[in-house]
């Protein structure tokens, strides 16, 4: 009897084998033929036999399983989901096996299949349809977690989108991998604009010096994304009521890297969102003393002590920015606002004078002040032009300027404004 046993037994496995075989073969030939209906229903057939299969047969299933689902995915994201776990899982038993005889066309066609899903997700994120672009881009980033560059930008989205719980998750998910976004970047300086370009690739970058048209090749490490995904964390946690979490994260932030400098800005704008600008102040100067030759802090000291209302502050530090970076646009924008910013005084008691002797004389004097006013701003809304030649309201506020002194170059200025703006 034992024997009988072992030999029924036998036939059993062997006949069960035999049918699952026949299964693949079938979902392998009606997918070459295209006849997706019929593959689908043959490896329906052959699911509830896998368990007992050998290593290349359920590699051989899994890629047949993701190049069915694929072929009518669409733009359903369950479905590319299926699919590319599919394929992912086919790589997955294949390198454990020590096999690769589908791992390279799996490779390449969840590659594809990826490639499609970020494309349309840029296409709606131009469209402005931030969740539509939130949820693809997540599933870039599951379908392979390798690439977490995708989950930052999944989490940008969602905030876009106003999905503050959903860009928390993310964020908190960047900050528990230890996420930097810090990349290598292969940069070189344009010889006729001196505009510094990012490059693909050093050969690329190596080639356009090697022509001539580029100098000063040099590699760079992309800024850290770590204080920015500190502070959003932050400033979701305020948007949700919860200001003690919202320091707290940043503190948790700063345990790592005390001195990052992108760090005590997100803790300065926390501050300054919570309405304590003298302890926004006091983080603003320390980063500026830990790195004082850097044109970026001192600008963004000038905007917080303008936002406090001192403006005699405020141009200290653009001025100094200026002579670290001399064609900072911003700051060169900023300071001419702030002169600029007098004329309403002077304009409001011109309109207050009657039509004495006296206050015709006074006029006068505040008319000559309000052109001196004109005159100092100009310097620096011209110096803007250089470095920005297309910086519309610099030029609009320069042609205002130039006809309120008579100067001939307000129709220059008139004309660049018409060309810009597509005027006749």
């Amino acid at each position: 009897m034992k024997t009988k046993f072992f030999v029924v037994l036998f036939l059993a496995v062997s006949a069960f084998g035999f049918s699952q075989k026949q299964a693949i073969k079938s979902a392998a030939k009606a997918l070459k033929s295209g006849d997706m209906d019929v593959a689908a229903e043959a490896l329906q057939a052959a699911e509830g036999q896998l368990d007992a299969a050998d290593d290349k047969m359920k590699a051989n299933y899994y890629f047949l399983k993701g190049q069915v689902i694929a072929a009518s995915a669409g733009e359903s994201l369950d479905k590319i989901e299926s699919a590319a776990s599919a394929y992912n899982k086919t790589i997955e038993i294949e390198a454990a096996a020590g096999a690769s005889k589908y791992t390279a066309d799996a490779s390449q066609k969840l590659q594809l299949l990826r490639q499609s899903l970020i494309e349309n997700a840029i296409k709606d994120q131009n469209a402005k349809n931030y969740k539509g672009a939130s949820e693809k881009l997540y599933l870039g980033y599951t379908t392979n977690k390798a690439d977490t560059t995708y989950l930052y930008y999944a989490a940008g989205n969602a905030v876009n989108d106003k999905d503050y719980d959903t860009a928390l998750k993310y964020y908190k998910e960047l900050k528990d991998l230890g996420f930097s976004g810090e990349k290598k970047e292969f940069v070189a300086t344009h010889k006729e604009t001196g505009k510094l370009d990012v490059f693909e690739s050093k050969q690329i970058r190596d080639l356009s010096v090697k022509s001539g048209e580029y100098i000063k090749p040099e590699t760079k490490t992309s800024e850290s994304k770590k204080g920015e995904i500190a502070k959003n964390i932050a400033l979701i946690y305020m948007s949700q009521g919860k200001d003690e979490e919202a320091v707290a994260a940043i503190e948790e932030a700063k345990k790592e890297n005390p001195e990052d400098s992108a760090l005590m800005q997100a803790e300065a704008d926390v501050y300054y969102k919570l309405g304590n600008i003298a302890k926004y102040k006091e983080i603003m100067e320390q980063i500026v003393a830990n790195d004082p030759e850097n044109p970026d802090l001192l600008y963004n000291l000038g905007v917080s002590a303008s936002r406090l209302g001192d403006n005699d502050q405020a141009m200290g530090y653009y001025k100094k920015a200026l002579e670290l970076k001399p064609d900072y646009t911003a700051a060169q924008i900023n300071i001419a606002s702030i002169i600029l910013s007098g004329e309403t005084k002077i304009v409001d008691e011109m309109n207050g004078l009657g039509t004495s002797s006296s206050d015709n004389r006074k006029y006068e004097e505040l008319t000559k002040k309000r052109s001196e006013l004109y005159k100092t701003a100009v310097p620096y809304l011209e110096g803007a032009l250089k470095s920005n030649p297309d910086n519309v309201e610099a030029i609009r506020t320069l042609m205002n300027i130039f006809y309120q002194l008579d100067d001939p170059k307000a129709g220059e200025m008139k004309d660049k404004l018409k060309a810009l703006e597509g005027g006749n």
